[in-house]
């Protein structure tokens, strides 16, 4: 099996779990956060939705700074925007992944903000840490909000305490 065709699997099933947990955000309560360093829940939610755009980014873009392309701000309005944001970032994901050649992944990938180096990694590295890792980190950040909430939590690889 090539390294692609077993992210583009990986990646279907967290993406699985994680359009569950999208699905349970209460979206009118966007500007709710537990604490003044953390994230609002309509951003946290966004961020999550939009989180599968690093693979595309890693693939497409072999050297990203933070100075000349900024960050996203975008906070989705309703539960449908919010549901195609993460749609389409996992769509191009998939197909960006599907283009790549088992040689591509030990290319180099460089993210800097200006003339600060952050990380310089193999694209296979990259694509696993901010691509996988970092999608599996904010998705349980959002299931702490949901439970703080008082929202039912999804189960991501075992029952939840609301499923029980």
């Amino acid at each position: 099996m090539a390294y692609k065709d077993a992210l583009i699997d990986e990646l279907k099933y967290e993406s699985g779990l994680t359009k569950k947990m999208l699905e349970r955000v209460p979206l009118e309560k966007s500007d709710w956060k537990p604490h003044e360093k953390s994230f609002t829940l309509g951003r946290l939610a966004t961020h999550v939705a939009e989180v599968p755009h690093w693979i595309s980014r890693i693939i497409t873009i072999d050297d990203w700074d933070f100075a000349v392309r900024g960050f996203s701000k975008q906070i989705a309005q309703s539960k449908e925007e919010l549901m195609d944001i993460f749609q389409s970032k996992l769509n191009k994901a998939i197909e960006d992944l599907g283009s790549m050649h088992d040689e591509d992944f030990d290319k180099t990938w460089i993210v800097r903000n200006g003339d600060q180096m952050r990380r310089e990694l193999r694209k296979m590295i990259a694509i696993r840490s901010w691509g996988f890792s970092h999608f599996i980190h904010h998705r349980g950040q959002l299931s702490v909000y949901l439970r703080l909430l008082d929202v039912p939590v999804p189960g991501m690889y075992g029952p939840s305490a609301d499923e029980r």
